[in-house]
């Protein structure tokens, strides 16, 4: 057996980039968590802003575009090879599929004796077919809701060894009480909001998945019009999108409502300039909706809807409201709701949230259970 007080681990995560969203903010909360546990984090990725932040934290970073889609991948299969040979990686762990077929051809190339651990984590609904397929191959797979763990059984007929390990939030940086009033005050000034009117925020990456332009619909059904709508998220990611949402923006008359701000390095102090915070995807369901836990620990209250993991998140009447999927009536109805409630029943749906947050989604739970995982798995012959 693998004693997990004495056996230091080299581990190898794998995902395409390093720019913003969930996985990539696990991937670097995981490799910050084993450098301080005594342990080897290596990361191979196409690179992006928060390599410099990853390498900060003790971890090593591999530049390699493995998440393109294209045969030009299949050339990163032997470095990679060479890599996990080199670093004596005890654990590779495949967080998307691209990433995860190049990673796990190349541990397959490796004598049974020298190869890694494999563990994969399900971080979607993705489409079911022999190319998703592959998130399923692990050793070790990490479901990161009880909606993933169910779709795994369900359509991959995968149960075990697939553990449910929720998604976590860093409850010490998205922390109310740590927030300098001068990144609050700085970031208003920079996105030019109007402290007159309740602030509706909506972060997340531009993308139609993440329905940014289903809250825009909705916005035209609210009755209340004391609000501002802040949408988060780089304008540059998906130019064409973008100029979707401005040209609606535009054509309804909503310029003075709705801002979209473009990417923030400082969510923390972002999510206390709103009053509501909103996820709401629809086309599919988001497997967790790290947004929405991120703005639960900050003490807002939130508004998404009601599929997927923020149906194991979000508590109806206690933190916030969960409508239903694309029902743009619905959601204006909950957003009147919302902006018409007393200020102190906002503020106890914030604190409910935070509670619930520090209770079940902190990215210290997420990074123990992952690593008592892996020594789990490494004891058990794999």
């Amino acid at each position: 057996m693998i004693d997990n007080n004495t056996k230091t681990l080299t581990v190898m995560q794998l995902l395409p980039e390093l720019n913003s969203g969930g996985v990539e903010r696990g991937t670097l909360e995981l490799g910050r968590y084993l450098v301080n546990n005594g342990h080897k984090s290596i990361v191979v990725s196409g690179g992006g802003r928060l390599v410099d932040q990853l390498a900060k934290d003790g971890s090593y970073h591999i530049k390699k575009s493995i998440g393109s889609k294209s045969p030009i991948a299949l050339f990163h299969i032997w470095p990679l090879r060479q890599a996990m040979k080199k670093n004596r990686v005890d654990v590779l762990h495949l967080r998307s599929r691209m990433p995860g077929w190049i990673g796990y051809i190349a541990l397959k190339t490796l004598r049974k004796k020298y190869r890694p651990l494999l563990v994969t984590t399900f971080h979607g609904f993705y489409s079911v077919n022999g190319y998703s397929a592959i998130m399923t191959k692990g050793d070790g797979v990490i479901a990161v809701s009880k909606g993933i763990q169910a779709h795994i059984a369900e359509k991959y007929n995968r149960e075990k060894n697939v553990r449910l390990i929720f998604r976590g939030v860093d409850v010490e940086s998205f922390d109310q009480g740590k927030v300098d009033p001068e990144r609050i005050t700085g970031l208003s000034r920079k996105w030019g909001i109007d402290t007159t009117k309740s602030v509706l925020m909506l972060p997340g990456r531009l993308t139609r998945l993440k329905g940014q332009a289903f809250f825009l619909e909705s916005l035209l059904l609210v009755k209340n019009t004391n609000f501002q709508a802040v949408i988060v998220g780089d304008i540059e990611d998906n130019p064409g999108y973008t100029e979707e949402l401005k040209s609606f923006i535009d054509k309804n008359n909503l310029t003075g409502k709705v801002r979209l701000v473009g990417h923030c390095d400082d969510m923390a102090a972002a999510f206390l300039l709103a009053d509501i915070v909103l996820s709401t995807s629809s086309s599919e369901p988001e497997a967790f909706g790290r947004t929405t836990v991120e703005a639960m620990a900050m003490g807002k209250p939130v508004i998404a809807t009601g599929h997927g993991g923020s149906l194991e998140t979000v508590i109806p009447g206690e933190t916030g409201w969960l409508v239903k999927p694309n029902d743009a009536e619905a959601l204006a109805t909950s957003i009147d709701e919302a902006l018409s409630m007393e200020k102190k029943q906002l503020k106890k749906f914030g604190e409910n949230g935070r509670i619930r947050v520090a209770a079940n989604f902190t990215a210290q739970a997420m990074c123990e259970q992952t690593l008592a995982f892996y020594f789990e798995l490494l004891g058990a012959g794999k």
